[in-house]
């Protein structure tokens, strides 16, 4: 790791020493993955245009994403490695927070590229099995809590009661439910439902993306407070160990999401694909989980809670009512363009929504 190397020359070169404050190393990994992303964004679209890896579009969808069909998927790999390389060269790998979000997320990364593998080679867009699917998510994610807490590696301090395993209620101080050896699970229904959220929100071009963007920056802001023993007194929040060192990491997914969103928003060059909508969400959700806002995840990521709400919905009330339905196409955005709104207005009201319910998270903080 550069990081290390440079830092271990502090002594010789006091230049090196701002390699210490988590901080600096925060706004270096945003700009080496904004400008790596950008810079290779070109060549990967090239590259899956000479595969031929072009996206299949449901039959059952709009009839105005038909024109859509071609357009190279599984760009999702162009943000895994915009936020790998910078975390490589700028981050304490040595961190076990660290090591977990990384492996949720090339887990989940690698379970997305297998289904749009077998939706490009198919030329459908059935691909994995969602019983598979679910299955190797919650595996993925309940092996990296369950080490966690099992080997004292999520260490959690500072307010009445602290325990890796106790979940903190929103805008209540001291108020917490001790879910105890459950805890994994419950963590791994967290990641794994911020996943296929934002999955099933990755409908139309820049939407889901952005959401994500903006809710990674507004846990990069937990992050630091989380790991910072006096803010964290001092706000009433759960002392999280080493829970810094996560708002590097946050910062290279926000600017390889601002890197993507250059060849993603509308009318989209390449598509990110399961590749990136599970790796991203499954990101989200460790990183909300790993700052100890499991709950607090629904309202900084309430598009994606409303997405998904909207697909249960429909599927409950068609089978419950013989047929019928209670949007004219779920997921939600599609209902809107069935309805005749414009497909950019839908995505940057989804934006601005994002941007609400990430002031409303960032204000709970003094609400304690």
């Amino acid at each position: 790791m550069l990081y290390h190397w440079l830092y271990t020359h502090a002594d010789q070169y006091s230049v090196f020493n701002v390699f210490r404050y988590i901080t600096f190393r925060t706004f270096i990994s945003f700009f080496t993955a904004l400008i790596l992303g950008l810079y290779i964004g070109p060549r990967f679209i090239r590259h899956l245009v000479r595969k031929q890896v072009g996206q299949a579009i449901r039959s059952d969808g709009p009839q105005s994403h038909k024109k859509k069909a071609g357009t190279p998927t599984m760009g999702g790999g162009l943000i895994l490695l915009s936020l790998f390389i910078p975390c490589l060269l700028w981050v304490d790998l040595r961190n076990p927070l660290v090591l977990a979000i990384l492996f949720v997320t090339l887990g989940f990364g690698g379970i997305g590229y297998i289904d749009d593998y077998l939706k490009v080679s198919k030329k459908n867009t059935k691909g994995l099995p969602g019983r598979v699917r679910l299955l190797f998510e919650f595996l993925i994610s309940g092996i990296a809590i369950f080490v966690l807490v099992k080997y004292n590696y999520f260490v959690v301090t500072g307010v009445k009661s602290a325990s890796a395993t106790n979940v903190w209620i929103p805008l209540l101080k001291d108020v917490y439910l001790p879910l105890g050896f459950l805890y994994p699970l419950f963590a791994s229904f967290v990641i794994v439902g911020c996943a296929n959220a934002v999955n099933l929100t990755d409908g139309l071009d820049g939407l889901a993306i952005v959401p994500v963007i903006i809710s990674t920056a507004t846990f990069i802001i937990f992050a630091y407070l989380a790991g910072h023993l006096r803010l964290a007194q001092y706000l009433s929040i759960p002392y999280v160990v080493g829970a810094g060192e996560l708002a590097p990491v946050g910062s290279a997914m926000v600017a390889a999401g601002l890197a993507f969103l250059w060849f993603n928003c509308y009318p989209a060059q390449v598509f990110m694909g399961d590749v990136g909508s599970l790796s991203i969400g499954g990101f989200l959700g460790t990183i909300a989980v790993l700052t100890k806002n499991e709950l607090l995840l629904m309202l900084v990521g309430g598009i994606f809670v409303v997405v998904a709400m909207s697909v249960i919905l429909q599927v409950i009330y068609f089978k419950i009512s013989g047929g019928k339905r209670i949007f004219r196409m779920a997921p939600l955005q599609h209902h809107f363009e069935l309805k005749g709104m414009e497909e950019s207005k839908i995505i940057v009201r989804f934006w601005i929504v994002s941007i609400l319910l990430a002031v409303l998270s960032l204000a709970t903080l003094k609400l304690r």
